[in-house]
């Protein structure tokens, strides 16, 4: 994006300085998604750019920090560095950096609608008040919508609260920016401070506040990347902390610059953490979890990893293409329309989507489906059939497999089925199960190949690194072929990573090619693997504190150790 682009069009847009909170993107406002839906310009700071552009619109011009995250300055000590990149994010040679003010307000003058990202709330970011006054004072609409702010938002995912049921009195202090009053102040009062600082800052905060007259012995919590799955607390007292520190191993450090959240007081709650830690103690809190599945397949079952406190790394390992020779096909979905077919059953999302664009392009819609019974296997295919306007007549009330559907599915009967013919779309290497089955319960089965599954490529080399060196946690395997592929085109996990399968079948598979697996689905289903490996956690967790040990993930684990096999 030129300076010409944003300077085009109406003289006067809108502007929406929009709060992001501390990190967690699901922390965001239903209004602050809202508004970055109709943005064409979104100026960010580095730290908040992930937060945020997933809900940007396709084609929205970006602003960002240019700088490292862990070197931002506070409030008060230097405006942010921005660079002009445009919708693909690649950097424009000039001009090279600008303040945010100037750039929200040429795109502003320019008829864009602009949204202002911060961390945390616009009203305590002192560079979007400035920008406010700017665009108060060119007469540029504006907005303003709160967000989270850290100071608040991070000790209650440390499992902090600030005050108690005798309302103590709460005060926040910037470190930063804090003056000799202000430290005076607050060590004055017996109240809890929650003081926003730097890792390295961290002992000469509670230093001030020592000096200003709280006790030594006071409690101190000091949450670093707070509200992320790299959240990590310390729990210690003003007189104590930069020993932890120190023995935590935290500093010296290249990255002690990095923001910090630290909460001080008697009534803090400091010393009920361990029962009120709700975020840390998830039972994969951190785990870094490897969804080897197409990215459609893997959406809903990553969705279910967040919510354990992993974080999911879905990499494909299959492709899916069309037939080689699409006649078949075509002349399957003509049938649908001639009334050839009582059934159609859908195995597979990408059965489903094979048809549905096979009708797209024919220029048909769910119309077409009229009269015909629908089967589908699977909650994920049930919901790709009802988004294409189609609701399914039968589904597994059993297993989600060609044996459940079997199960269920009803024997043809000439009396009351004026058709006897089925039609499948499936993949190209499908078992015959569902085809035996169905000719077994008398019905006529036009078997065609819809699509065709592919080994993937390769991840990258860095993702490839991982998988062999320990950098993931866990692995989920949903069938025989996602081992297969995953091994075929990265190699075979690390022996500290944890495996999991869905199924015996994929489970014999992976031993076949060396791996132990530790973690087997009660049934087969892809959310029933994700409850068992975070059951594996949890239990793992709680043999770690019960022997006082450290709660570590598995990649932490010492190089090239033993895994010992799990009867889970």
């Amino acid at each position: 994006m030129s300076p010409t682009a944003l300077s085009a069009g109406p003289e006067h847009g809108h502007v929406t300085f929009l709060g992001a909170g501390p990190g967690d993107p699901g922390l965001l406002t239903l209004r602050a998604v809202e508004a970055l839906a109709h943005a064409d310009v979104l100026v960010a700071e580095h730290e908040v750019l992930d937060v945020v552009r997933q809900h940007a619109r396709q084609g929205v011009s970006e602003v960002h920090t240019d700088s490292d995250p862990s070197q931002e300055p506070g409030p008060g000590t230097g405006a942010p560095q921005l660079t002009v990149v445009d919708g693909s994010s690649t950097a424009v040679a000039a001009p090279a950096v600008r303040d945010a003010a100037h750039l929200v307000m040429e795109a502003a003058r320019g008829g864009r609608r602009v949204v202002r990202a911060v961390s945390g709330d616009p009203g305590l970011d002192t560079y979007a008040a400035e920008e406010m006054l700017a665009c108060a004072a060119a007469g540029v609409p504006f907005e303003v919508v709160p967000g989270i702010a850290s100071a608040v938002g991070v000790p209650a995912y440390a499992g902090v609260p600030l005050r108690d049921a005798q309302g103590a009195d709460v005060r926040f202090v910037d470190a930063r920016t804090a003056s000799d009053r202000c430290w005076t102040e607050v060590g004055a009062s017996d109240g809890t401070v929650v003081v926003s600082t730097t890792l390295d800052s961290v002992a000469a905060a509670a230093g001030e506040l020592v000096s200003a007259g709280r006790k030594p012995d006071t409690p101190m919590t000091v949450t670093v990347a707070g509200t992320t799955t790299r959240q990590r607390t310390w729990t210690a007292t003003l007189g104590t902390i930069a020993q932890t520190l120190k023995q935590a191993k935290v500093l010296p450090s290249p990255d002690g610059g990095r923001p910090v959240i630290a909460v001080v007081g008697e009534r803090s709650a400091a010393a009920q953490r361990d029962q009120l830690a709700w975020f840390e103690s998830k039972p994969l809190f951190g785990w870094k979890v490897l969804v080897p599945r197409t990215k459609e397949q893997a959406a809903s079952l990553s969705d279910q990893l967040r919510s354990y406190g992993a974080v999911p790394h879905e990499v494909p390992t299959i492709a899916v293409e069309p037939p080689r020779t699409p006649q078949q096909m075509e002349r399957a979905v003509k049938g649908l329309v001639t009334g050839r077919y009582e059934w159609i059953a859908f195995t597979s999302v990408n059965a489903v989507k094979a048809v549905r664009e096979k009708f797209e392009e024919y220029g048909l819609d769910a119309r077409a489906f009229a009269g015909i019974k629908v089967a589908a296997v699977g909650e994920q295919t049930a919901k790709a059939l009802i988004a294409f306007g189609v609701k399914p007549d039968l589904v597994p009330s059993g297993e989600q497999s060609a044996a459940g559907l079997l199960e269920d599915w009803p024997p043809y009967d000439p009396v009351f089925d004026p058709i006897d013919r089925v039609f499948l779309p499936r993949a190209d290497i499908a078992t015959e199960t569902l085809v035996a089955g169905l000719i077994e319960l008398g019905w006529e089965v036009d078997d065609v190949t819809a699509y065709r599954t592919v080994r993937a490529s390769p991840p990258p080399a860095e993702t490839r690194e991982a998988i062999k060196g320990g950098g993931f946690d866990a692995v989920l395997f949903t069938s025989s072929s996602t081992v297969r592929n995953l091994v075929g085109i990265a190699g075979k996990p690390h022996n500290v990573t944890v495996i999991a399968c869905i199924g015996p079948a994929t489970a014999k598979t992976a031993e076949e090619h060396g791996l132990r697996v530790d973690v087997m689905a009660p049934e087969p289903s892809v959310h029933k693997l994700a409850e068992a490996l975070a059951d594996f956690g949890a239990k793992r967790r709680a043999a770690a504190l019960e022997a006082g040990d450290p709660v570590t993930r598995p990649s932490e684990r010492r190089p090239g150790a033993r895994r010992r096999r799990s009867t889970t």
